[in-house]
């Protein structure tokens, strides 16, 4: 522990945010292929599975989202306790976190096997897609307490510094999760159910990895008897997960949102929508990875009261993923059609919706790097106001808004257009909450 607290607080931290970030980018990689895979896969079955597997793509999201909750709320609390070097009060948040993460994933999984039906209509199943989605979500809701724990998990090494142990269990997920997929829907002739059974089994065993890796040297171990369910760690949990909460659940619910306006215009759209949201997460996933080698710098220093590191982390991520993301959304530009086209080949409605959906978010996506950093920063710096506000800005207080106003007028370039205004606007809320953050640490530094 001595070793990793010298680590974080005196290496040079552009060098440190790099080595964290390596194996958290891998890792965020790894979360998208699991989705994309089962969306390549069923898109050999037809149009209707890919719908199918599009609209459950909000439950996968809600699962992430309460991963999230739990693994970056107690994170960010045990890396600013690691920084404080109060060991013992980090490995009580540690197991707290993760058996409620578990529990939390086994009531979703009850409420969700016995409504089963209704919920695939919530998440916006048309009739001619329903049984799909019932099958699909069958298996994911059976697997929910395991995939939430295991994202609890993943993050919080990642927040201890040892992404790289976290990066071992995910890595080796994924690729079962790809190798299971093709014999499930092919061979076992599972369809939809075969993506399903294959992603759960995968998410098991990166969950059992995950388990057995935290209990290497330096790492927190899992030890039950540290339970403490204590309101104070509940409402650390709530302050430092509650940013990725408002994040991922709606983005859940624009994705629902999303779903139920596309139907409106066929099977065709929604599926259209739902690769290219499967795309954007994907090239997303990278620049949040980038951001969580950043947060355990970040979390160490402030809590050692090393401020002007936590700046000059903060700059170069910044400056570094605004060129990666310029070269990322010019790809994606001037390539659409083509990366459309590997999940839907044959279906030429699905590409030019698609290809112009993905075009029009191109032109704003270099902008997001500067907004998640300072929403990472403001998390990870007990900052949750700001950071809750700006995580519930881009989905919620502006996509909706936009998605229900734009669409009746303009119709499908309506659906098309709703996600780079929003994306706008929430760059415009950022900057002044942003000035504000950066000003007190420039006068506590």
């Amino acid at each position: 522990m001595d070793k990793k607290y010298a680590l974080m607080t005196e290496a040079p931290v552009e060098r440190l945010v790099c080595r964290m970030a390596v194996p958290t980018i891998s890792i965020m990689l790894i979360s998208a292929l699991y989705n994309m895979a089962d969306t390549y896969f069923v898109g050999w079955i037809g149009t209707g599975a890919t719908a199918a597997v599009g609209v459950s793509f909000s439950l996968m999201t809600m699962i992430q989202a309460m991963g999230f909750f739990f693994g970056h709320g107690s994170g960010n609390y045990i890396s600013r306790q690691m920084g404080a070097q109060n060991w013992e009060s980090a490995s009580a948040m540690a197991v707290t976190g993760f058996l409620s993460s578990v529990s939390i994933g086994i009531l979703m999984a009850v409420f969700g096997l016995i409504y089963l039906g209704p919920i695939a209509s919530f998440l916006g199943a048309t009739e001619t897609i329903l049984s799909d989605t019932c099958d699909y979500l069958f298996y994911i809701f059976i697997g929910a307490p395991w995939m939430i724990g295991s994202l609890s998990l993943n993050n919080m090494l990642r927040f201890q510094g040892s992404a790289n142990y976290g990066m071992i269990g995910m890595i080796s997920g994924a690729v079962l999760n790809i190798a299971l997929d093709p014999l499930f829907i092919f061979v076992f002739g599972m369809g939809v159910s075969g993506a399903a059974l294959a992603t759960i089994i995968s998410q098991l065993v990166s969950c059992g990895l995950l388990l057995m890796v935290s209990s290497f040297k330096g790492n927190i171990r899992m030890n039950v008897s540290k339970f403490s369910p204590r309101i104070t760690f509940y409402k650390e949990i709530t302050r430092g997960g509650l940013p990725s909460l408002l994040r991922q659940g709606f983005a859940t619910i624009a994705a629902i949102c999303m779903n139920h306006v596309a139907g409106g215009y066929g099977v065709a759209v929604i599926a259209a929508v739902s690769i290219v949201q499967r795309v954007t997460i994907f090239a997303n996933y990278a620049l949040i990875g980038f951001g969580q080698g950043f947060q355990p710098v970040c979390g160490f220093n402030y809590g050692a009261g090393h401020y002007d590191r936590v700046k000059r982390a903060f700059w170069f991520c910044v400056r570094t993923s605004s060129v990666v993301l310029l070269g990322l959304a010019a790809a994606g530009y001037f390539f659409a059609p083509q990366i459309i086209a590997v999940f839907r080949r044959d279906d030429l409605d699905v590409i030019r919706v698609g290809a112009l959906a993905l075009q029009l978010q191109c032109l704003t996506y270099p902008f997001m790097s500067w907004v998640i950093f300072n929403n990472m920063m403001m998390q990870t710096i007990d900052k949750a106001f700001e950071a809750s506000l700006l995580a519930f800005a881009r989905q919620g207080l502006f996509l909706l808004p936009v998605l229900f106003t734009l669409t009746p007028w303009l119709g499908v370039f309506g659906i098309q257009l709703s996600q780079p205004i929003s994306d706008i606007a929430t760059l415009l809320l950022s900057i002044p909450l942003s000035i504000k953050v950066l000003k007190e640490l420039n006068d506590r530094a």
